[in-house]
Order: C-alpha cells, then structure tokens, then sequence
C-alpha cells in the first residue's frame, strides 16, 4: 500500500474495475477502493447484457453466465405475446463472479485493490483535488492521488465533493425493485418483457432466466408513478397473480437513472464514471456495458494525462463519452419518451401487427419501426440506431 498513486478510482462495480484496468494497463499507478465488503455483492441489476457489448473486455466463461438467451417475448397487456429471434444472443450474468472477475483482470494490469474501503472525503491542495480520505479496519487513512475517478454509484457523493452537479430529476429517475425467485417455469434462452398500465406503467416487467428455473424478475417505473403506488406493489401483484408461493431467494430495489449523461462527467482532477455519471441507458435503464466502456474511456485518458504531464488533458473525457456512446443515448432517449407514454390498446396491436411478420424476419428495428409507425419524427431516430 503506498501513500500517493496516480489514479484512485472510487467503486469496483464494472466501471469502476475497467476504469482501474485501462489506466493500470498503461502502466500508471492505481489504487481501486471498494466500499462493500465483496467485489460484486450486493446484487443490484438485472443481470442481462448483449454478448458482442462482452467480448472486447473479457473472454466467455460458463462460469459467470447464468442463461444464453436466444429470443425476446414481449407480452401486451391483453395477453398477445410477440417472440422475436435475437440476431445477436444475449447473456444473463452471475455478477457476482463476474464483476469479480473485472476486478481480477484490473488486478492483474497492476491496479492494487482494498475493499471495505469507505471512502469519505476528498483533500485538496490550494482548491485542487490531491487524493482521498477513507475508512479502512477502524482507521482513517489519507491517500494522495492526481486524478480521482469516481464510481460510486447514482448518489457519488465523490461528484458531489468535486463540486458536479449530480442531481437527478425524480421524474428521470426509475423506481426499480427485483427479485430472483427459484420455480419459475419460463423458457431458459428467452429474455420475457411486460408492458402496460397494470404491469408497469411507464415502464416495463421483466423475466431474466438464471437456470434450473431461476429468474430475475423487476420492474421499472418512473418516479412520478412510484408516487401513486410504488414499484413493489406492482411486482407483489404480478408474483401473486404470475407465480404464486414461489420462493424468494433475493430482493433488491434502488433507483435507476434512466436519463441522458450529466452535462458535466470531468473537471480538474476528478472524471465520473458509470451510473455516476448517468451512463445507463436511457431506454432500457441497462447500465453493465455502457459502464465498462465509460469506464474504459476514462481509465486511458486518465493514464494520458498522467504520462503526458497535461492535467487538463481529462476534460476531453466528456467529448470522447459523446462520440462513443452519448450520441445513441439521445437516440435512445426520444424512443423512450415515444414508447413510455403508449395506451394499452397501442401495445395489443403492436403485438398483433408483429405477430404478422414470418418469425424470420421479426427484429427489433421492426419492432421499433411498428411501435412509432403514428409518430413520423420518431422513425429517423429507429433507422439511426438499427438500420444506418
């Protein structure tokens, strides 16, 4: 353990572990502070993730996959169910083995690691970012650092220190609960999706196989419906009705920033990454691989700046996440303010129409085109995303 490092990077969710990993890999110094006892635990997350999004940041392992997912259902609210083939397969994760296994591989590039780290302030020097001060086994530590990249979640109180403006709208902000339930006889390849008023309006359900007839099953409602009845009644109702006595194994519930990145995700000394950043997916409200890309991002720039002596070299970090990512997040974004407003009766004939399409030639562009078919200015923004 030393006393000054070139990068501290604040969280070891999957941000947080790429973040670590591609500045280490540079060969800078970094140090990764986790605040939860075990990497990966607790679980708050879906778990499903496109295995291309995968693949250039870590090789397959059965291990940490828990479903290979072929098909999405989705489901209208009159009981039509349209299943479309999944061009590019999909996994459902064991994150606990598998945000270890992140962890590992930033280990590995040289980043040292120490959890049960609560991180609890910053230090500065002349109003300038010098390191962080955390809780470790009792004892306050004080750790120098030139840059500061935090992962620490929707909240970041480490962006908030820094002087970042990370407040979110509560309308922006999904009420999510979910829990993993053992009996559930679902299609173990298929990933099963729910809309309408009475699953979960403005919002969507979701069933996730984890094998042996596990799944994950949540929610996600904006936060003006959670103000009415919240997240958990809705899911309480759909298991009651769905999957009655069946165990819980798990139950977790937070919020989900299902909102465009912050205006701002750097500033001297200090770079966000993750759902601190709002790298989330606005549509989907899915955060893993947008995360470890965010976290990508900002672990090489934070390493340039660091080898080319050019502090300020960080805040190109904002234009580079744009390029990459931010551009297909607005995208995202107006689907999401398209499609979370539809009635009932628009997602029966959504169903209907889909169901007329040859099984072969159902995708999700389809999909979208189907679902925004009356809204005309939404359509450009489908063939930007699935078909340019």
């Amino acid at each position: 353990m030393n006393s000054e490092y070139d990068v501290i990077v604040v969280g070891g969710g999957p941000a947080g572990s790429m973040a670590a990993r591609f500045a280490a890999e540079k060969g800078v110094s970094v140090l990764l502070l986790e605040k939860d006892r075990d990497i990966g635990y607790p679980v708050r997350c879906g778990e499903a993730v496109s295995r291309e999004s995968i693949v250039p940041f870590i090789d397959i392992d059965d291990r940490w996959v828990a479903a290979k997912i072929h098909k999405f259902s989705f489901y209208a609210p009159d009981g039509g169910v349209a299943t479309l083939e999944a061009h590019m397969p999909s996994l459902v994760l064991e994150r606990r083995i598998f945000d270890y296994e992140l962890a590992r591989t930033a280990a590995e590039a040289g980043a040292h690691i120490i959890t049960r780290a609560y991180v609890n302030g910053l230090t500065f020097d002349n109003g300038t970012i010098n390191g962080v001060t955390y809780e470790f086994q009792g004892e306050q530590i004080s750790v120098r650092g030139k840059i500061v990249i935090a992962a620490d979640g929707i909240e970041s109180r480490v962006g908030r220190w820094a002087g970042l403006q990370t407040h979110s709208d509560f309308r922006d902000m999904e009420s999510a609960v979910q829990v993993t339930a053992a009996n559930i006889p679902v299609e173990q390849d298929t990933l099963h999706f729910y809309f309408g008023q009475k699953y979960a309006p403005h919002g969507y359900l979701w069933i996730f196989p984890k094998g042996n007839n596990k799944a994950n099953i949540g929610l996600g409602i904006s936060g003006d419906i959670n103000k009415k009845k919240s997240a958990l009644s809705y899911l309480n109702d759909f298991m009651l009705e769905k999957y009655p006595g069946a165990p819980i194994l798990s139950k977790v519930s937070g919020g989900v920033p299902c909102q465009l990145s912050l205006d701002r995700i750097s500033a001297p000394g200090i770079m966000l990454v993750g759902d601190a950043a709002r790298h989330v997916n606005p549509l989907s409200g899915g955060g893993i691989a947008t995360g470890m890309i965010g976290g990508q991002i900002a672990g090489s720039i934070a390493a340039d700046a660091i080898l080319l002596n050019k502090p300020e070299h960080i805040l190109s970090y904002d234009k580079a996440w744009h390029n990459r990512i931010g551009k297909r997040h607005e995208i995202y974004n107006k689907l999401k303010e398209g499609i979370y407003n539809f009635s009932d009766d628009h997602f029966n004939n959504l169903a209907i129409t889909i169901n007329k399409v040859p099984a072969d030639q159902r995708t999700l562009g389809r999909l979208f085109t189907a679902a925004l078919f009356n809204q005309p200015s939404l359509l450009l923004e489908v063939a930007k995303v699935f078909v340019l």
